[in-house]
Formats: C-alpha cells, sequence, structure tokens
C-alpha cells in the first residue's frame, strides 16, 4: 500500500518536469555549478599521483602497503605465483636470451659502442622492470631505432673515432637524463607529451629509420674500413661507392667473403623469419636462427682461419658483471646541456615505441596498460642502467612478439633472460672473439622488416591525408636529412593540423530534419530544412579564441548578409549559435561574440544562444554579456530557441 502513493509522487513530479515552461529551463543554462577552479586542473595530476593518501580508512601499514603495491606491480601477482606458470616463464626467457643476445651486440655495434655494453643493456634494466613495469609480455633491452639515435646525435657532441672514452661517457649520460625525463612523465602524469609523436608520424619515421639502419649495415655487410658519421641516404651511399672505387682504383685489396658470409646468413635468417610466420608452431625458429648463425660463422671462420684472409672479426669481448659508471657520468661543461636535449629526444622516442608495443600485446591478452606506471619503470630502469654500464632501453617489437609467441605468463621472463645474459657475460664472451662483424649487419638487418609496414601507410592515406602527410614527411626528413629532422617535420606537421583546425574550425548551418525535433547540419542532410527569418549555426570546435573568434564573427557575418540578398526568404531576423559543442572560451572570443551582436543588432536581427557550457556560460555571465543579449535569449535546446523566435516580434532595423 505505501508504494502506490509514492510511484503517483513521482509521476507527478515526471509530468511536472515534463511541463516546465521554457523560462525554467533557461535558467538551468544559466545557473549551472561553477566550473572547477584553475589550480584543480593545473594540480590534479600531482593529486592523483599521491591520491593513497587521501584514504582516512587505511592505517599506515595499509598506505605503505599500497605505496609498495603501486610502486612495485609484481607485488600484487607474485604470491599466486605458480610452478606452472614459471615453467612457461623459463622456456620463454631462455628463447627471448638466444635473439636478445647476438641482437644486443648488433645494436650496441650500431650505436657506436663495444658489444658488451649492448649486453650490459639486457641484464640490468630487464631486472628492474620485472620488478616495476605492468606489462606481462614486453621484452627489455637495446632496440635499432634507439641505437640509431643515439649513433647519429651523440656524434655531434663527442666523435667517438677520436674519443671513444669520451663518447661512452656522454652516452650513459643521455641514458641518465633520458630516465629522469621518462620517471617525471610518469610521476606529474604527462605521458600526453609522448603524443605529440602521433600514430602516422611514428609509422613514417620508423620506416624511415629501418631503411638508415640497413644502409649502415653495408658497412659491415660489405667490410668497409673508411665510412660516414653522416647518416642521410645520400651520404651513406656516396660513402659506399667512394670506399669501393678507392679501393679499387688504389690497389687496395677488397675482401668479399665479409659479403659472402653476410649475405649467407641473412638469406638464413630471412627463411627462418617467412617459416616462423607461416607455421606458429615454428615460432622459435626464427628465435634462435641469430644465435645459431653466431655460432655457426664463428665456428667457420675460426676453422678456416677467414679471419687472416681479411674477413672482419668482433674480437675482444669484456666480460664479467656490469661495472659501475657513476664514475663516468659528465655533468659539467658544456656537453651537459646537449646530453639532456639528446635525453628528452631519446626518452621520448622510447616511451613511444614500449608503451605501443605493450598496449598491442596486453589488448591481445584482454587487461589493460597504465601509461604512468609505464614510464615511471622505464625513468627508473634507465636511470640504474646509466649508473651500471647500460644506454637508453626500451620494450622491443621483435623480442616482445617472441616473447609472447613462446607462452610468456609474467615478466618472469626477463628475469630469466637477463640471468641468462648475464650467464654469457660471465662464461661465454671469450668464445665470441672470431664472430664476423657481418654476421652482426645480418642480424640487424634481418630485423628491419618489422619496422616497415607499407599496409599500414596505406591505410593513413586512405583514412586521413594530413595523416600521411606528416607520415611521409617523417620518412623523407630521416631518410635525407637526419633523424632530428625527420622528428621536426613529423611534430611540425602535426601541429600545423592542429593550428589549422583550430583557426579553421567548422561552422555548420542547421536545419530541422522532418519529422523530428532534430537540427543537423545541412550539408550532411540535405533533407533538412531551414526555418524562414532564422539562421541556426553550430561552432564545432572546442574552444572560441583569439586564434578563430574573426573567423567565426566573418563566416556568420557573410552568411546572414547572404540570406538577406535572397529577397525570396525575406529578412533575417534571428541568429541562434548552437554553443553544445563550444567547451571554452577567451577573452578575445567574447570581445568578437560582444561585437558579433552589435553588428546583427544595427542589422536589426537577433543573437540568441543554445546550451552553452559551463565553463562558457560562467565566463560570458562574468563578462556581463548574458546581460547585453538578454537572459530570455539563453535557451536549452536549438528546437526551443527556433519556437521562441517564431513566436516573438521584430522590430524593424
Amino acid at each position: 500500500m505505501s508504494s502506490a502513493p509514492s510511484m503517483r509522487v513521482s509521476e507527478q513530479e515526471h509530468f511536472h518536469l515534463e511541463d516546465t515552461s521554457d523560462i525554467e529551463r533557461s535558467i538551468w543554462v544559466l545557473n549551472p555549478p561553477n566550473p572547477p577552479p584553475l589550480r584543480n586542473k593545473l594540480f590534479s595530476p600531482l593529486k592523483k599521483t599521491v591520491s593513497f593518501f587521501s584514504s582516512k580508512k587505511k592505517t599506515c601499514l595499509g598506505h605503505a602497503v599500497s605505496f609498495l603495491e603501486s610502486l612495485f606491480p609484481i607485488l600484487t601477482w607474485f604470491t599466486n605465483y605458480k610452478a606452472s606458470k614459471f615453467k612457461e616463464d623459463l622456456l620463454a626467457g631462455l628463447t627471448l636470451a638466444s635473439l636478445s643476445i647476438p641482437q644486443s651486440i648488433g645494436y650496441a655495434n650500431l650505436a657506436k659502442l663495444d658489444p658488451q655494453y649492448g649486453l650490459y643493456t639486457s641484464v640490468v634494466p630487464p631486472l628492474i622492470y620485472a620488478v616495476m613495469g605492468s606489462s606481462r609480455e614486453i621484452a627489455i633491452g637495446p632496440v635499432a631505432v634507439v641505437s640509431l639515435l643515439l649513433s647519429s646525435l651523440v656524434p655531434k657532441v663527442v666523435d667517438p673515432a677520436v674519443d671513444p672514452d669520451a663518447y661512452r661517457n656522454v652516452v650513459f649520460t643521455v641514458t641518465l637524463f633520458a630516465g629522469i625525463f621518462q620517471a617525471a612523465f610518469g610521476i606529474f602524469r604527462l605521458g600526453f607529451l609522448v603524443d605529440f609523436l602521433s600514430h602516422a608520424a611514428l609509422v613514417g619515421f620508423m620506416a624511415g629509420a629501418a631503411i638508415m639502419i640497413g644502409l649502415q649495415q653495408l658497412k659491415g655487410l660489405l667490410g668497409i674500413t673508411h665510412f660516414t658519421n653522416k647518416t642521410d641516404v645520400i651520404s651513406v651511399l656516396e660513402s659506399v661507392y667512394k670506399s669501393l672505387h678507392q679501393q679499387i682504383t688504389s690497389g687496395e685489396k677488397w675482401y668479399p667473403l665479409n659479403f659472402v658470409i653476410g649475405c649467407s646468413f641473412l638469406i638464413f635468417l630471412l627463411i627462418a623469419r617467412f617459416v616462423g610466420r607461416r607455421n606458429k608452431k615454428l615460432f622459435w625458429l626464427p628465435a634462435i636462427a641469430p644465435l645459431l648463425s653466431v655460432i655457426l660463422s664463428t665456428l667457420i671462420v675460426y676453422l678456416s682461419k677467414a679471419d687472416k684472409n681479411g674477413v672482419n672479426i668482433i674480437k675482444h669481448v669484456k666480460g664479467g658483471l656490469n661495472p659501475s659508471s657513476v664514475q663516468q657520468l659528465q655533468f659539467h661543461g658544456p656537453q651537459v646541456g646537449q646530453a639532456a636535449k639528446i635525453g628528452l629526444i631519446s626518452a621520448v622516442i622510447a616511451l613511444t615505441e614500449a608503451i605501443a608495443v605493450g598496449r598491442s600485446f596486453a589488448s591481445i591478452k584482454g587487461y589493460h596498460l597504465d601509461g604512468n606506471k609505464e614510464m615511471l619503470a622505464m625513468g627508473c630502469m634507465n636511470i640504474a642502467g646509466s649508473l651500471s654500464s647500460c644506454y637508453v632501453a626500451t620494450g622491443s617489437f621483435s623480442r616482445t612478439a617472441v616473447n609472447f609467441s613462446a607462452g610468456c605468463q609474467t615478466s618472469v621472463s626477463n628475469i630469466v633472460m637477463a640471468v641468462t645474459v648475464f650467464l654469457c657475460l660471465e662464461l661465454f664472451t671469450r668464445l665470441l672473439y672470431y664472430t664476423p662483424v657481418a654476421i652482426l649487419a645480418s642480424i640487424i638487418l634481418s630485423a628491419l622488416p618489422g619496422l616497415i609496414d607499407i599496409s599500414e601507410a596505406c591505410y593513413i592515406w586512405k583514412v586521413d591525408k594530413f595523416d600521411f602527410l606528416a607520415c611521409i614527411g617523417a620518412f623523407l626528413g630521416v631518410l635525407f636529412e637526419s633523424v632530428e629532422i625527420g622528428l621536426l617535420v613529423a611534430v611540425s606537421i602535426s601541429f600545423a593540423k592542429i593550428l589549422i583546425q583550430s583557426i579553421r574550425p567548422g561552422i555548420e548551418v542547421l536545419g530541422r530534419v522532418p519529422r523530428t525535433e532534430a537540427f543537423c547540419d545541412v550539408s550532411q542532410y540535405p533533407m533538412a530544412t531551414s526555418t524562414p527569418g532564422m539562421l541556426v549555426i553550430r561552432i564545432s570546435s572546442g574552444s572560441l579564441c583569439f586564434a578563430n573568434a574573426n573567423f567565426v564573427r566573418e563566416r556568420i557575418l557573410k552568411w546572414v548578409a547572404e540570406e538577406e540578398n535572397e529577397l525570396a526568404k525575406g529578412r533575417v531576423q534571428a541568429v541562434i549559435l548552437d554553443m553544445s559543442n563550444l567547451m571554452n572560451v577567451d577573452t578575445s572570443g567574447i570581445l568578437i561574440l560582444e561585437e558579433l551582436h552589435k553588428r546583427l543588432l544595427s542589422r536589426g536581427v537577433q543573437l540568441a544562444m543554445v546550451n552553452p557550457r559551463w565553463l562558457v556560460i560562467h565566463k560570458l555571465k562574468v563578462a556581463h554579456f548574458v546581460d547585453k543579449i538578454g537572459r530570455q535569449w539563453v535557451f536549452l535546446t536549438v528546437a526551443e530557441a527556433v519556437d521562441a523566435c517564431l513566436s516573438s516580434k521584430f522590430p524593424d532595423p
């Protein structure tokens, strides 16, 4: 019995809301809650970072546990870790190590460092990430793109051929700065800074970098001794031609065995890669093929004494645990600023690749990857790496794919991989003495096809031509100039796209769709009809500001003039601005609205506003613009505004 009266009350309230007058509905628009103050927007990222302290129900121990679990995600799942999972992680880690060892040596060579530094980078950073990272599949270590980035930017500070020790010290300093920037991005939730390098720009950058990396390997593949320090395609090809021509004309002997060994094993690696892609059960074949190539080529060179016949070999590789590099970091002199700049660029590129790789595999497994935690983990591992003779490490797409295919369950596979690489440093580095340099070149070349995504570039062209400009701009910039120029071109085109969209926002003329109360763009919906004497306009922009306000005013006045020139439709009596898409307005935008109102009044045209957002209506009220046009000319819906204008009598101008 008691439920019936309450139901009648709710029904009465429902009908009361439906019968609410237009005046009351306008009051809802005019009196929203005050928008949050500016300090909330500025400090909300920091508040979210330390939000666990705000819970009054937690004890000090609870706060400490929450903090540790947030900082070390391994604590949340390791207590439930089972032997069956370890078995799969062990197999994945060993498979990953078989690929990481030869690749790490090759990428160190690409970064113009001694081979052991690539192996060092596959020990400490993966261990740090395993306890701090939130991705289960991502494989940490040196990657080709970052290695190319360092080899193209750091030599402008210190020439590795003149002073290799100083070059190595600058690389360690760059790694420290990269880690500091990455950790800061995570702590202050500044991950949006990484998004300035758009997906399209990244596709073009990766493709251009892949070709440049491939051209850089011609030195090892052909056994060239004199090679350019520049990275653009013209300089590299010119250097190859001059070196070969000089060797032929000067009588200096060229040893084709480097080319023969490199190409033979490159064909083997590509075939293994092809077979592994066609048959998912043979995923281990392309994973162990690089290590197998190193073992076989080393045996061939050792047994045939090919190093006496001109085959370039690695020679001494320093083994043992990662030595400390604290004393080698450079914090004085003019090199520090350059190292910080290179560190920032490296941090952004490394984060972009790692987060893209991690999220793609996380989506397959059906879990969410926290970008800010990933940034913090990447930053801490690179800071630790810079103190232990490592250079910038990040997530590798090719090794992550192998880790995923091998059935990894958790980041323990990274620990297994790091321990295996450490054992290699302790026990087997002497066996690498006779490893031919051409094999390292072939291993790097075999990994490059995964960086060139032609189908994605075609997709970008079909979907968004402006995005394709950023893609091709990054590609050509890297290919014909340098890595930083390619990045600059890509970011500049992306900013130009945003700027053009800001200064030329969408302004649509709306009409009523037949048999509905909906008002839609007449260009998209030709059946929509405009109301005689009414010009309904929607500003499809997030902001009405100094950059686009004049454009909006001139476009509206032009449409009003065009409507009035069509005598069959009569004089325009009202302009209705649909502001439902407008999120913000600045002082320039308010001044333009006031000027537009005056210009329209001089023509005898009334200005009405529909559904301004709470920040917009707050600023318009503070600026007294609402009082100038009249509170009765602010409406909740376009249909209400049109009906109100139709029922009003407008004086002649």
